[in-house]
C-alpha cells in the first residue's frame, strides 16, 4: 500500500468550498419529516411514574434524504431532490419547506396511500434549561414496489437530460430506493462521467458499483455481521472489506466521537480525529451533513482525502447544533480557516 496521505493545505480546502456553489446534485432519497415537540417539566405524573410536559411548541424541519438536500442547498450546491411525499399534513409541510430554501421539487412525487415518514421528538427542561429529548416516536411507513410514484420517480431518474455534476443516493429504508431505482442512479452517473454516493441504513450492500458509500459504524457491524468497538483492525479489515464488496472508489466511516475512517484501493486507510468534540450538542441528522458536503466536495474535484477532510469538518459543525441542521459554506470556510489541528 501507497504511505499515509499528508493534510490538504487549508486553501486548497477553502478553494473546494468555493467550487461548491451552483454544482447540481440529483439526490434520490427518502425524504423523512424531523418533528420536534418542546415543553417544560411540571412534575411527576400520579398515574405512571413518568414526567408531566406543559406543551410550548412544535417544530418541523427536513429529514433523512430531506436533510441532505438541505445541506446540499446550505453549503452553496443545487440540490434535485427525486422522491415520494405523502397526500398528508407532513407532505406538505415538508414541500413549504422546501419552497422557502429556494429547493426545486418537480421531481417530488405525491402518492396518495403512502404516508411521510416522520420521527418525531419529545424534548423537555426546565425553564432556564436546555431541552433533553426523553423519546422518539417514529411513524413507520414503506412506499409499495409497484406504487404509481416509485414508479414515476425511476421515470423520471432514466429521462433525466439536464446538467448534473452529482448522484447521491439516500436510503432511509422506506421502500423508495430498490435495486432497480440504485441501478439506474449508477448508470446515469456513469453516462455523465460524475460521482455517485450512498448512504443506505439497512442495506449497503447492495449498493454496488457507487463512487463512495458513507456509511457510521452500526451500518458496517450490521452489514457485514461484525463487531468494530475500539479495534482498529477490526475497523480497518471491514474498510477493506466494504471496498472489495461494493466495488467503489471510496468509502468513508463516520465513528462518531472517534472521528472517521477513509479508505480507498490501494492506500493505507486514513483516520480522521473529530473536528469540535468538546462542543457535541445534537448528533441528529450528522450522516446527512456529512454525505452531502462529501458528495458536493467529489463533484467540486476533490479528492476523496479532501472531501473526507472537509466531511469531517461539517460533521464537526452541525453537531454543535440543536435539531436537525444544516451548515453553511461561510461556517465551513471558518472552521478550516481557524483550525490548526488535523482533520
Amino acid at each position: 500500500m501507497r504511505s499515509a496521505r499528508e493534510s490538504p493545505a487549508p486553501g486548497r480546502l477553502i478553494e473546494i468550498v468555493e467550487a461548491f456553489r451552483g454544482k447540481r446534485l440529483l439526490v434520490l432519497a427518502d425524504l423523512v419529516a424531523d418533528e420536534f415537540l418542546y415543553g417544560r417539566v411540571q412534575r411527576v405524573s400520579r398515574e405512571a411514574p413518568v414526567l408531566i410536559l406543559q406543551y410550548d411548541t412544535t417544530d418541523v424541519r427536513l429529514g433523512g434524504g430531506a436533510n441532505a438536500v438541505h445541506n446540499i442547498r446550505s453549503l452553496g450546491g443545487i440540490p434535485l431532490p427525486l422522491g415520494v411525499l405523502g397526500r398528508d399534513d407532513y407532505g406538505r409541510r415538508l414541500r413549504r419547506l422546501m419552497k422557502d430554501k429556494g429547493i426545486p421539487a418537480s421531481m417530488v412525487l405525491t402518492a396518495p396511500a403512502y404516508a411521510t415518514p416522520v420521527k418525531t421528538r419529545i424534548l423537555g427542561g426546565g425553564v432556564h434549561a436546555s431541552k433533553q429529548q426523553m423519546v422518539r416516536i417514529d411513524k413507520i411507513t414503506h412506499l409499495p414496489e409497484a406504487s404509481a410514484a416509485r414508479r414515476g420517480v425511476l421515470r423520471a431518474l432514466r429521462n433525466f437530460s439536464g446538467r448534473v455534476d452529482g448522484v447521491l443516493v439516500s436510503d432511509y429504508g422506506f421502500g423508495l430506493v430498490g435495486p432497480d431505482l440504485a441501478e439506474a442512479a449508477v448508470s446515469l452517473a456513469r453516462r455523465r462521467r460524475v460521482p455517485v454516493t450512498v448512504d443506505s441504513r439497512h442495506a449497503l450492500l447492495r449498493f454496488r458499483g457507487m463512487t463512495a458509500a458513507t456509511p457510521n459504524e452500526p451500518e458496517v457491524e450490521e452489514a457485514l455481521g461484525i463487531t468494530i468497538g475500539h479495534d482498529t483492525g477490526r475497523l480497518e479489515r471491514a474498510g477493506r472489506a466494504l471496498l472489495r464488496r461494493l466495488g467503489a472508489a471510496a468509502v468513508l466511516i463516520t465513528r462518531g466521537s472517534d472521528g472517521m475512517a477513509l479508505f480507498e484501493p490501494g492506500r493505507a486507510p486514513l483516520h480522521i480525529p473529530i473536528y469540535g468534540s468538546d462542543e457535541v450538542a445534537d448528533v441528529t441528522g450528522a450522516g446527512d451533513t456529512v454525505i452531502a458536503a462529501f458528495t458536493l466536495a467529489l463533484a467540486a474535484g476533490a479528492t476523496p482525502t479532501e472531501a473526507g477532510r472537509l466531511a469531517n469538518y461539517a460533521g464537526g459543525i452541525v453537531v454543535t447544533k440543536r435539531g436537525t441542521a444544516a451548515v453553511s459554506a461561510a461556517e465551513l470556510r471558518s472552521a478550516i480557516a481557524g483550525h490548526r489541528g488535523t482533520a
